[in-house]
């Protein structure tokens, strides 16, 4: 079994947690664009008939 799946994690969790941590140990110009790429966004879209009818962004 691996260390994080015995420490209770998953590997999403996991991934999540080592890739904070590298991005707290780099060089503060190396952390800004770092930060620029961490940033997310998902889009929604409920289809109806096979045609989208509203977007909603989160």
């Amino acid at each position: 079994m691996t260390a994080w799946r015995a420490a209770g994690l998953n590997y999403i969790n996991y991934s999540n947690i080592a890739a904070n941590l590298l991005r707290r140990a780099l060089k503060s110009e190396l952390r800004d664009q770092a930060a620029r790429r961490d940033v997310t966004s998902i889009k929604f879209t409920k289809w109806a008939n096979g045609k989208p009818e509203k977007v909603a962004a989160n």
